[in-house]
């Protein structure tokens, strides 16, 4: 109760011509910090890989309940939305967080540590949430309940959307944000604007980069199966040997980007990430299975790596007297991630209010990918990123997010909610005047 009058009190107070005060903002996110910081901690100890967050949306859905919203769960298997409606008339936005862990085994001390373990691609492994989606999901919880106590002078609506999958489905199922879209996620709901954030290493806390257009690559999995015939190895002459075909494919295909895209405008990265034949050290074996990745930002060059790829690898095996099965892409592609040009101005602007002009600086773009890029396509929608590495550290030799050491800096909790709710505040009343 006492919450709710004081972000009554704020907001009644702050919001002048369209826009939120900053330092209220901050005093309404001090408010929340304690529990924001409870819930990532508790959330961070018990991770839990994509297409299985039951205890997660369990959690998410219950506070949500508790604060009186519209409460859908079940979306795309675990997927939680809550719907806050404003006392008073504005536009309809959405705020996403992503809820689940990575199949990597935490190698940071700290006493809230994951020692859970889960089943990935058949074999047990370590859970983490090495890439601070426990972060996302405790902040955007943090906002649902400062918006909802003051639910009474807010413009609009606002959905909040929790979501399952984002580092990908596992084999064989659907997942993620392609697939809360396709079971209707929006039929009811649509948004005239979309936000999301993501805690990186690669900045240090305090800062947050945002960047208008493409921001994040586009992704694609592909996979090669090289086709030879068994012999012994004493005698490769009498097989045909998958094995130095691979090494052949792998080489020739790092001249894709190196030799055949212009990179001089937007990049792109081709890597090899799974190489696997042979069962005995003098056996020449009958296949081997490549796997990797491909990421670009632009249509054109995807196409024309595509190509590429499939064109060196049908030619290194036809040379060799060797078969190749190319599949690429592998599923679902993750489109390119592009920030709407002018709300992304207008969000930097609105973050640069809540943390100081100076930290809120133009991203560069990502090579990572990220399936926000879904709703981004059906939307106006920004995407920005919050500094994870303590201050007095070299952000650029941090373990980077998906390492087992990975580490977040509990202070972007209080910078990205910040962010998060000044942007929200100054879009609801400045759409709404």
């Amino acid at each position: 109760m006492r919450h709710t009058v004081l972000a009554l009190a704020l907001f009644a107070a702050t919001t002048v011509g369209g826009t939120a005060n900053a330092t209220d903002t901050a005093q309404l996110v001090q408010s929340e910090l304690p529990q924001v910081t409870a819930w990532r901690r508790d959330i961070h100890q018990h991770p839990e890989l994509s297409n299985r967050e039951t205890r997660t949306a369990a959690l998410v859905a219950a506070q949500l309940k508790k604060l009186g919203l519209e409460v859908h769960t079940g979306i795309a298997h675990t997927g939680v939305v809550g719907i806050l409606k404003g006392g008073k008339p504005g536009p309809k936005l959405a705020i996403r967080a992503d809820m689940d862990a990575l199949p990597v085994t935490e190698d940071v001390d700290l006493p809230f540590a994951s020692t859970a373990k889960g089943e990935y691609r058949g074999k047990q492994t370590g859970v983490m949430h090495a890439c601070g989606h426990d972060a996302h999901t405790a902040m955007l919880l943090g906002l649902a309940t400062t918006l909802a106590g003051m639910k009474k002078d807010l413009p609009g609506e606002v959905m909040f959307v929790f979501q399952p999958a984002e580092e990908g489905a596992p084999a064989g199922e659907e997942g993620g944000a392609s697939l809360m879209l396709k079971e209707g996620v929006f039929r009811d709901f649509k948004p005239d604007a979309m936000f999301g954030m993501h805690v990186v290493s690669a900045l240090n806390t305090g800062t947050v980069a945002v960047r208008p257009g493409p921001t994040m690559a586009g992704s694609d999995w592909f996979k090669l199966v090289v086709h030879g015939r068994q012999t012994h190895g004493a005698m490769p002459w009498n097989g045909v040997d998958p094995i130095v075909t691979s090494a052949e494919i792998i080489t020739a295909a790092q001249t894709i980007v190196s030799r055949k895209l212009n990179i001089g405008d937007l990049p792109a990265v081709l890597s090899f990430g799974i190489v696997e034949g042979g069962s005995r050290n003098n056996i020449v074996p009958d296949k081997v299975e490549l796997q990797g990745t491909l990421r670009t930002f632009d249509p054109v060059m995807r196409q024309q790596a595509i190509d590429n790829l499939k064109s060196i690898a049908d030619h290194i095996a036809q040379a060799n007297g060797a078969t190749v099965d190319a599949d690429i892409p592998v599923g679902d592609s993750n489109p390119v991630l592009v920030n709407d040009p002018a709300l992304a101005g207008r969000v930097r602007a609105s973050i640069g209010k809540a943390i100081g002009g100076d930290h809120a600086i133009e991203a560069k773009p990502w090579m990572a990918s990220e399936d926000f890029a879904y709703f981004a396509k059906e939307v106006p929608s920004v995407y920005f990123f919050v500094g994870s590495t303590p201050v007095g550290q070299d952000a650029a030799k941090a373990p980077a997010n998906h390492s087992p050491k990975f580490f977040m800096d509990e202070g972007a909790l209080k910078i990205g909610m910040e962010s998060m709710l000044q942007a929200t505040l100054d879009y609801l009343n400045g759409s709404a005047t």
